[in-house]
Parts: C-alpha cells; sequence; structure tokens
C-alpha cells in the first residue's frame, strides 16, 4: 500500500514538473522588446549604468503638458487613444514605470507608490518642465494623488482614472479577476513567477473590461511579452506582495490635495469598486466627479473619445482656461 501510494505521489510529481518545464518562460532581452515595442517617439532617461526609465514626448513644444501614467502590468500604450486626442493641442508625456513596459527595475525591493513618485518626477526634471496635469489608471492613479501631496506647487490639475488607494473589503477582494487572487497567495507566486500566464492574463484583461471584445490578441501578447522583461516578473511579484511601501488613502490625507481635481471612474470596473471614485470625489476638495456607465477599469480606452472629450472639458473649464485651447476642440461630454 505504502509503496502504491509513494508511486503515485511521484508520479504526480513527474507530472506537475513535465506540465511546469512546458510552460516555463524565458526572460526575454529588452533589445528585443524594444525591436517590438518601441517606436520612433520613445525616449530613455538613464538612472545608471543599465536603469533606464522609457517615456514618449509627443506634441507641441509650446503647449500645455500633460503626463500620464499607467497602471499594474501593464505600460504607456494604455494611453494612445488619449495620446492621438491631445497631441494636437497638448504636450504630451507617457512612460513607463520601473519594472513596467520598457523601462528597466529600479529597486525593486523599493518598488512602489514613493519610487514612482521620483521617477515621475525625475523624467519632467529632465525635460525641464516646471508645472504640468498628471493623470493616471489604477496602480498609476495612485502614485499620481501620491505626487499631488508630494510636490503640489507642480501641478496644475489632476486626474484619477480608476485609481486605487482605498483599502479593500473582503467582499471586493474575492470579486477581482482570478489572476489577482492567485497571486494574493505567496507559494502560487513562486510557481507561478517563471511560467507563461497568457492565459490568465487574458482572463484578467476581459474582466478589466466591461466589454471584452476589446481584448485582442495582441493585446494579451503584449502583456504576456513585456512582463517576460529581466527583472519585470520579479517586480510585479513585490507590488503584489505588498511587501513594498504603500501609503493608503484617508479622506483627511486626501483633504490637503488643493490642486484642481477630475476623478474618472467606470461604473462596471471589477478590479476598483466605482464607490472608491465616489470616495476620491468626496475626499479631495473642489473635485469633480464623472462615472461611465457599462465601462470596466480602464475607461481611456474603453471609453476613449468620451473619456478623452471630458479631460479637455476639464482642463479648459478648470485648470487652464478657454485661451488655452482652441474651443471647436471640446465636444460636449453626454453620459
Amino acid at each position: 500500500m505504502f509503496r502504491r501510494l509513494l508511486a503515485i505521489v511521484v508520479t504526480l510529481g513527474v507530472i506537475l514538473f513535465a506540465g511546469w518545464m512546458t510552460l516555463r518562460r524565458d526572460d526575454i532581452p529588452y533589445e528585443q522588446l524594444e525591436a517590438i515595442y518601441a517606436n520612433a517617439d520613445s525616449r530613455y532617461l538613464a538612472f545608471g549604468d543599465d536603469m533606464r526609465v522609457h517615456f514618449r514626448d509627443v506634441g507641441p513644444r509650446g503647449a500645455k503638458v500633460i503626463v500620464l501614467v499607467h497602471g499594474f502590468s501593464a505600460s504607456l500604450q494604455t494611453w494612445e487613444p488619449w495620446v492621438s486626442n491631445l497631441k494636437r493641442d497638448y504636450r504630451v508625456i507617457t512612460l513607463d514605470l520601473p519594472g513596467h513596459g520598457l523601462s528597466r527595475c529600479l529597486d525593486n525591493g523599493e518598488i512602489g507608490p514613493k519610487q514612482f513618485v521620483e521617477t515621475i518626477n525625475r523624467v519632467v526634471n529632465t525635460l525641464e518642465i516646471d508645472r504640468f496635469t498628471l493623470a493616471g489608471n489604477s496602480m498609476g492613479g495612485g502614485a499620481a494623488w501620491s505626487y499631488a501631496l508630494a510636490h503640489p506647487e507642480r501641478l496644475d490639475g489632476l486626474v484619477l482614472v480608476d485609481a486605487s488607494g482605498w483599502p479593500r473589503t473582503e467582499a471586493e477582494n474575492d470579486s477581482r479577476p482570478l489572476v489577482f487572487q492567485l497571486l494574493d497567495i505567496g507559494l502560487a507566486r513562486r510557481v507561478l513567477k517563471d511560467l507563461d500566464l497568457s492565459t490568465l492574463i487574458r482572463d484578467g484583461l476581459e474582466k478589466s473590461f466591461a466589454d471584452p471584445s476589446f481584448v485582442t490578441d495582441e493585446m494579451v501578447e503584449r502583456y504576456a511579452t513585456l512582463a517576460r522583461a529581466p527583472c519585470h516578473r520579479a517586480a510585479l511579484l513585490e507590488l503584489v506582495s505588498g511587501r513594498g511601501e504603500r501609503q493608503e488613502a484617508t479622506p483627511e490625507l486626501l483633504s490637503t490635495i488643493v490642486t484642481p481635481t477630475l476623478v474618472m471612474h467606470g461604473e462596471r470596473d471589477n478590479l476598483i469598486p466605482a464607490g472608491h471614485g465616489t470616495q476620491f470625489a468626496e475626499a479631495i476638495p473642489g473635485a469633480k466627479l464623472n462615472l461611465y456607465p457599462g465601462i470596466g477599469h480602464l475607461p481611456q480606452e474603453e471609453a476613449a473619445e468620451l473619456s478623452a472629450s471630458d479631460l479637455r472639458a476639464f482642463l479648459v473649464n478648470d485648470v487652464y482656461g478657454v485661451s488655452d485651447v482652441a474651443l471647436e476642440d471640446i465636444a460636449p461630454a453626454s453620459h
């Protein structure tokens, strides 16, 4: 009996190991990734011999500046619909946070909002930009409001798009896509670290959109491939583990933000409930709230035209004034 049980255990171990080896994927060199995902607007900011942050800087040089920051496991590509809309009238800067996209990792042990704030600051300082409007989605939204607290003198406007920061309830945690629930488990993180996660990535992306048809094979491939940049998988797991520095949103903390603020949130967001957007709008003095019925976690992609129009209206009416932008470019928002 014991021998039979041992044989079964060994057989299962061999099968699991074989499956793990089949799904295991090596890192992809940055040079190879850059050949696929960089373009003529791509620039790199050096932080050291092997540390570079990827960013793009488009639009009129003398125009007002907008900086866009992506969310967890994403890259600056998430903002392309907004960039196409805004670059006629604004100077638009998008960047890959450390451990994401084509940016190298800085210090994975310190990865988190503080490092992201410092990265944003180094990019705008290098470009000699004194003031700008900062927009962030999801984790990038958390970095954006953290930046507003750390450097209020630098911001003309603040835009929080399905931003992170409020503590989650147990029910909210349980409603997240499977990939995020698995990554909460330490053993699962270690097992999944080197595997092909395309299936889980597809599931996570499809739950990030209210309309799953927005998720294409090309999108899944981009997320999965960029995650295989050297050190990126370790960086993402550090972020999920919660070991990095965190700053939770509270009404008292956010009440000190003085920057004109627009909060955008999809009402069908499965990752960060729409109620969190309402909390941001209520906590930040004078903040405006746009909720998008039938839209998920990524309004800048799923409701690109409408959300960009709302952003333009906010910039004209609340941040820069009509004289700074052509009136014909402001389309009325409808919800």
